[in-house]
């Protein structure tokens, strides 16, 4: 999968430079290691991943996550977390749209 997300990104980064010029440097900025280390920033990101449903991201940064020394049981610690995160989220829209049959005009 990663070869072939990177190929499709490889042919619409020569439609679009200048938008894949601004993802790397965003990538690049946020990838830096101030106060959180390497394995750290993969957990996160795979964290997010699962919440962005992105199967992409949930590859490369497996991978990553990996090479930076990630345990098995780190990731599903993160992953309990992205877990919970939509849960609450499921909550709090579940109430906003009780809300909003609650205002229909009656």
């Amino acid at each position: 999968m990663r070869n072939e997300l990177r190929a499709a990104i490889g042919k619409f980064a020569g439609l679009q430079p200048d938008v894949m010029q601004g993802i790397d440097k965003m990538q690049n900025s946020a990838a830096a290691t101030g106060h959180l280390d390497a394995k750290t920033h993969e957990l996160i990101a795979l964290a997010v991943a699962v919440t962005t449903r992105c199967d992409g991201c949930l590859s490369v940064h497996a991978e990553a996550a990996a090479k930076h020394g990630a345990t098995r049981e780190e990731i599903a610690e993160a992953l309990g977390v992205a877990i919970t995160l939509n849960t609450g989220a499921a909550l709090v829209y579940s109430s906003r749209a009780l809300d909003a049959f609650d205002n229909l005009p009656k």
